[in-house]
């Protein structure tokens, strides 16, 4: 996460790892609970073998450990926070 806070304004991991939406809907879902004061980017993970995925115990799923580079690309960039916040 480096500085940077995470998508619902935590400042530290939740879990060790990276969460996963499967759709888009689920994706939207966490770009409407952005809570950083600013914009954020959605980004894809290739190759998930979704046996790996965790469930953190609310429902959403995880890919433990870390995801090296070339496995994402940028799908949107600069998305603004929610009208209202």
């Amino acid at each position: 996460m480096g500085a940077a806070p995470g998508i619902a304004g935590s400042r530290r991991p939740e879990v060790e790892g990276i969460f996963v939406c499967q759709g888009e809907e689920g994706a939207e879902f966490f770009l409407q609970i952005n809570n950083t004061g600013g914009p954020v980017d959605l980004w894809s993970v290739d190759g998930i073998d979704e046996g790996l995925l965790l469930d953190n115990g609310n429902g959403f799923v995880y890919l433990p450990g870390r995801v090296s580079a070339e496995r994402v690309r940028l799908v949107r960039s600069d998305v603004p926070p929610p009208r209202g916040f």
